[in-house]
């Protein structure tokens, strides 16, 4: 996948932990309904694999992310799986390395300058800003990427995001998309309510295409993602 941007046109993420298998389906049916064909789910459950299969069997062309990835052995089974990108908690490069010798976009989860220097020396354009919240939410995430902007990095803030705090994400330019969790989370799953999923998710929807910055074009120079 040569432009990242493409895999999130709605500038919405939902960023999923689920325990039970049956819940997969009818979560992502409710989603579409909002108008979403993404979906991250997190490798924190014993389900989160088979998740993963029976979404890419039941949809075909939906753009299918693996979250909280830690190992080789997963890329591996990842790949096999034919999701389209992972995401990791920080920057770990053996990891990085593993997804890029299969040519799997990888975003890996930074906090500081520092480690957004570390991921564009290994080649990366996009990472995440993760714990977005906690870690100073879109006042700092707009200060730390200000030096950035020419390079072409992009970043996906994810992490305790609320409908309220989307839209001064959306305010900053290098902003790829949005990770979110509250229209899909948890309790919502355990409790069947997908209709409630659906109109959550319509709300992000919502406001993602009212605040959103359009996407600046990538450097010239810029590398192609891996």
């Amino acid at each position: 996948m040569k432009n990242l941007e493409a895999l999130w046109p709605e500038r919405i993420i939902p960023v999923v932990i689920i325990k039970e298998r049956e819940d997969a389906i009818p979560m992502m049916e409710a989603l579409m309904k909002a108008g979403l064909n993404v979906v991250e789910i997190t490798l924190r459950t014993d389900a989160a694999m088979d998740c993963l299969r029976i979404l890419r069997k039941e949809f075909p062309d939906l753009i299918l992310g693996a979250g909280t990835v830690f190992t080789r052995k997963q890329v591996h089974e990842l790949q096999e799986l034919d999701v389209n990108y992972i995401m990791t908690p920080g920057l770990n490069e053996d990891v990085v390395g593993a997804a890029r010798e299969r040519d799997l976009p990888i975003l890996p989860g930074v906090m500081t300058t520092t480690e957004v220097d570390r991921a564009r020396t290994l080649g990366l354009k996009h990472v995440k800003f993760f714990p977005a919240e906690a870690a100073g939410g879109a006042r700092l995430l707009h200060a730390m990427t200000r030096p950035y902007v020419h390079t072409g990095m992009r970043f996906i803030p994810t992490g305790d995001v609320t409908l309220e705090s989307l839209p001064a994400y959306y305010a900053i330019d290098c902003v790829a998309a949005v990770g979110g969790s509250w229209f899909v989370s948890p309790a919502l799953l355990e409790a069947k309510a997908f209709g409630e999923i659906s109109r959550l998710a319509k709300e992000a929807v919502d406001v993602a295409a009212k605040y959103a910055l359009p996407i600046p074009p990538q450097p010239k120079t810029a590398k192609d993602d891996l």
